[in-house]
Parts: C-alpha cells; sequence; structure tokens
C-alpha cells in the first residue's frame, strides 16, 4: 500500500506526453482521417445542391441520436476494461466486452430499424422542407444496414484501446475511410459502368466501408492471438455481482448520453427549421466538428486508459496526477486546430460547397464554436476521465441539469419567442459550458472521482482517501 501511495508524482509531464502519443495519436489520426473522409463525402455530395448537403447532415443527426444510446455502455465497458487491464483481470475483461456489446447492439438494431422502415417519420422530426425530407429518406433506407456494424466496431475499438492495442482500430479505420471515398466516387456519380445513384450511392458507401472496418478489425485481432475479443463463450459467463455492478456504473453514463442525444435532438431541431442556407451551414459545421472532437477524442482515450489503469492497479496519486495534467493537454491541442481551421476556412468551406449566404453563416459557426471547444473539450474530457476512474454520476449529473434546466430554455426562448439571428441561437447552445468547467474543475482537486472497481484499487483507496480527507458517499 505505501509503495502504491508513493508513485506520486512519479512519471514526469515528458513521459505522461509520450504515453499520450502512444494511445491519442492513433486514435486521433483515425479520428481524424474519417473525418476527412465525411469532408469528402460533403463535397461529393455539394455538387447535387445544397438540399442534399442538408439532408445527409440530418441523417447524421439521427445517427448522433443512436450514437448517443449505445455510448453509455462503451463509457460504462472501458471503466472496467481500462481498470481490469490494469489489475490483470483478464476473465473480467471478456466478461464485461460481452455486456457492452450486447447491450450496445440493443440501441444500433432499434435505430436500424426505424431508419430502414420508417425514414419519412425519422425525417419529419428534424425538418419541414419536403425536397430535403424526400432526399432524407432514400439515404436513411440504405444506411440503416450500417448501424449494427458501427456498433461491433465501437465496441471492439473501445476493448482494443482500453488493453492498448491503438494500432488495430487505427488500421481498419483508415482501410474503411478509403473504401468509402472510393465507393462513394463510383457510386454517387456513376462511374465504372455503374448507374449515378446519388445519395443512395453515398448511403450504401457507408454500408460496405463500415463491413470492411468490423471485417479487418476481426482479422487482424485473429492473426496476432490477441485474447478478449474472440472467445464468445466467455463473453456470456456473468454472474449477478458483476452485471448489477456494471450496470449500476453505466446507468448514469447511459441516461446522460440518451437524455444528452434527445436534448441535442432538440437543439437540431430548432436549427433544422431555418432558412435552407442556415441547414447546408449547420451540416458542413457538424462534419468540421467532427474533425474537432476527433483529435479531442484520442486524448479522451488516451486518459480514459492512463487513469483508469493506475486506478484499478490502486496506484491513485498517480491517477490523479495523470489526470489533471491531460486536461490541460487537451486544451493546447484543441486551440491549436481552432486556430488552423479559421485560417482556412475560405478555402475550406468553398470547397464543401458553401457560397454567399451558407458561407457567411457557416464561418460564423466556426468561429462560434472553436472559442467554445477549448472549454467544452475540457469538460468532456475531466467527465470522461472521472467515468474511467469509476465515478461515472457527477458529469452526467451536471450535463443533464444544465442541458434541460438552462440550455434548452434559453435557445428556445430565443428562437421562439424573441425570434433572434441564427448565429446567436446557435451560441446559445453552449452558454453553459463555462458555468459547467468551473463546477467540474472543484470536482476535480476534490478527488472525489476516484472510486476503483477493482480489487487492488479497492485494497488502497482508504489510505488515498484519508491522507487527502476526501469523503465519499
Amino acid at each position: 500500500m505505501d509503495n502504491a501511495q508513493g508513485r506520486a508524482q512519479k512519471t514526469t509531464l515528458r513521459q505522461l506526453i509520450a504515453m499520450l502519443a502512444v494511445i491519442a495519436i492513433p486514435v486521433a489520426l483515425q479520428n481524424l482521417l474519417t473525418t476527412t473522409g465525411s469532408m469528402v463525402d460533403t463535397m461529393m455530395i455539394a455538387s447535387l445542391g445544397e438540399k442534399s448537403v442538408g439532408a445527409v447532415g440530418l441523417c447524421a443527426q439521427f445517427s448522433s441520436l443512436m450514437f448517443s444510446g449505445y455510448w453509455g455502455f462503451v463509457g460504462g465497458g472501458m471503466l472496467f476494461f481500462s481498470q481490469y487491464w490494469g489489475a490483470g483481470n483478464h476473465d473480467g475483461i471478456r466478461k464485461s466486452y460481452g455486456m457492452t456489446l450486447s447491450f450496445m447492439m440493443i440501441s444500433g438494431l432499434i435505430c436500424a430499424l426505424f431508419a430502414v422502415f420508417a425514414p419519412d417519420k425519422v425525417m419529419g422530426l428534424y425538418t419541414d422542407s419536403v425536397e430535403i425530407r424526400r432526399i432524407g429518406v432514400q439515404y436513411l433506407r440504405i444506411v440503416g444496414f450500417a448501424y449494427p456494424l458501427q456498433v461491433i466496431a465501437s465496441a471492439m475499438a473501445a476493448l482494443l484501446r482500453s488493453v492498448e492495442k491503438v494500432k488495430i482500430p487505427m488500421v481498419a479505420g483508415i482501410a474503411s475511410v478509403v473504401t468509402n471515398c472510393v465507393c462513394n466516387y463510383i457510386l454517387i456519380f456513376g462511374k465504372l459502368g455503374l448507374p449515378a445513384m446519388g445519395v443512395r450511392g453515398a448511403a450504401l458507401g457507408t454500408v460496405i466501408a463500415n463491413l470492411v472496418n468490423v471485417g479487418l478489425m476481426a482479422v487482424l485481432v485473429k492473426a496476432r492471438g490477441i485474447p478478449y475479443m474472440l472467445e464468445f463463450r466467455a463473453h456470456f459467463r456473468w454472474n449477478r455481482p458483476l452485471l448489477k455492478e456494471y450496470l449500476v456504473k453505466c446507468f448514469p453514463i447511459l441516461m446522460n448520453e440518451v437524455f444528452i442525444g434527445v436534448g441535442n435532438m432538440m437543439i437540431n431541431v430548432v436549427l433544422g427549421h431555418q432558412a435552407d442556407e442556415a441547414i447546408a451551414a449547420t451540416a458542413v459545421l457538424r462534419t468540421l466538428e467532427g474533425m474537432v472532437i476527433g483529435m479531442f477524442a484520442g486524448f479522451s482515450s488516451a486518459a480514459s486508459v492512463l487513469v483508469g489503469k493506475e486506478v484499478g492497479a490502486g496506484n491513485h496519486e498517480e491517477a490523479f496526477a495523470r489526470g489533471w495534467r491531460l486536461i490541460y493537454l487537451c486544451c493546447g491541442m484543441i486551440a491549436l486546430l481552432g486556430a488552423v481551421l479559421v485560417a482556412v476556412n475560405r478555402p475550406l468551406l468553398h470547397a464543401m460547397g458553401m457560397s454567399g449566404e451558407s458561407y457567411r453563416i457557416a464561418f460564423g459557426m466556426l468561429v462560434i464554436y472553436c472559442l467554445v471547444a477549448l472549454i467544452r473539450m475540457q469538460n468532456w474530457c475531466m467527465n470522461d476521465t472521472y467515468r474511467a476512474a469509476g465515478d461515472s454520476a457527477f458529469g452526467s449529473i451536471m450535463e443533464l441539469t444544465f442541458m434541460f434546466l438552462m440550455v434548452q430554455p434559453v435557445i428556445h426562448i430565443a428562437n421562439d419567442v424573441f425570434h433572434a439571428p441564427f448565429l446567436l441561437v446557435f451560441a446559445l447552445c453552449y452558454v453553459d459550458e463555462p458555468i459547467r468547467y468551473v463546477i467540474m474543475q472543484a470536482h476535480m482537486y476534490s478527488r472525489k472521482w476516484i472510486k476503483p472497481v477493482s480489487d487492488e484499487g479497492r485494497a488502497t483507496i482508504d489510505a488515498f482517501r484519508k491522507k487527502y480527507n476526501v469523503r465519499v458517499k
């Protein structure tokens, strides 16, 4: 116990950056390439007109709702994966992976059924533009088949990153992006003797790319003899105490993601009932937002693994030291990326089909988002760090409280009552971030978020809490 607690601050900043790079760079590179692929898709679709760009962008918001439905289990799963990895509990990793994949698939199948069999009802939630709805229905009917594949790929990638095998999902992700771009070019424009399918071709390209992603990950895992993932029988040997603890940890994250997904859908409904130029600008902004989030996801994954691993091993001093430093490193990288995006906005936005009024709106949204992202991504990184350390509730409660008691009322009053300009309404979507930042920072330095689930972590937690006078209910 003394040895574990004596490891505080042993990892220097240079060593931490090196460890961070091993995990964060492959994840960020994969996400950056994925976002680049999405940008290329948007450029191709832009040749079909602004309405096609807007329709596919709104379909992406429905995909985000599915993401919200299963990401709670990804967050809970990574909590267990990383802590069990630090403790060397391989059987625990197998069982928690089986639970994670099973619960995630429920969300994927539900959204796939709606997309394939009721696309008109889905599009009706997001826009009242008849033409945009018509185009979106064509896209959803096909892309819905990709949803279960996306779920499987997300579960596999979460496990591999948690056990520090980040190159496999990176390689599979790169292959998927290349496949998507090639298939979209051929199918959208009708190359190699195939008929031009328009947005339906983009949807089919997405399905094929996800097949490549899952298939290649499975092949590489098998070839390299990595355990856990393909040991199907071991995935379902759950016991009641483990299932109960898993669901207790996942429940706050799940509620957070589901209700935040609903809240974001309500926001997108407001943003989607605007002029066609604003809808197209929003679709482009969401694509660029994916670039920022893609870079951030590397830090988030690194924080989850590097902090959760130490908590699971019982090295709580080290977990705390890594946690606060990773959050500030994240801020620096997001600031750099935001500056680059603003600097190259003109050629970037024009290449994505923005001109005239749609360009003016898209540029304003980009500037607002890049400023907000400095705080927003730190809040997000703190929340993921708390989750990896075992505190799945605090950040979720904060996010839900502010979303429904502050953000939603402010946006709807500004839009529906005062008919505020579109860019002001968009900026108010993030009105809660500075307030939450102060509260999240206070919680970080309280150290109450370190709540181990492994036996090794629990063996040293009492001494750590006594040393810093941490009181946890």
